[in-house]
């Protein structure tokens, strides 16, 4: 019996992964998530309404959107396309969200 040398199958399987990887990424299936791409929740801030009260807010609209989905609070960001979370509280509760209201 001869022996099969197992140096070829090796490059094969890391080539073809290099493959896979490259092509993921080109066709954008692949996202390698940077520091700048995370929002942080201390940039946002909860104005409590009082009423009989006036706040003022600014005009200009922020880069962020937010949206019910299946009951919780989904933020998008429009300047960083792909990035959205849930918002959550201190203890990684979700906040709900009543849709059609």
């Amino acid at each position: 019996m001869s022996e099969v040398n197992p140096i070829p199958l090796i490059l094969t399987a890391i080539g073809s992964i290099c493959a896979t990887v490259a092509v993921l990424g080109y066709y954008g299936y692949l996202h390698i998530a940077k520091p700048e791409d995370a929002l942080l929740l201390s940039e946002f801030t909860m104005l409590k309404t009082v009423p009989g009260e006036d706040y003022k807010v600014s005009l200009k609209p922020a880069s962020q959107v937010a949206q019910c989905i299946d009951g919780v609070l989904v933020m998008f960001d429009l300047e960083q396309k792909g990035l959205s979370g849930v918002l959550v509280d201190r203890r990684k509760q979700a906040v709900r969200c009543s849709e059609g209201q």
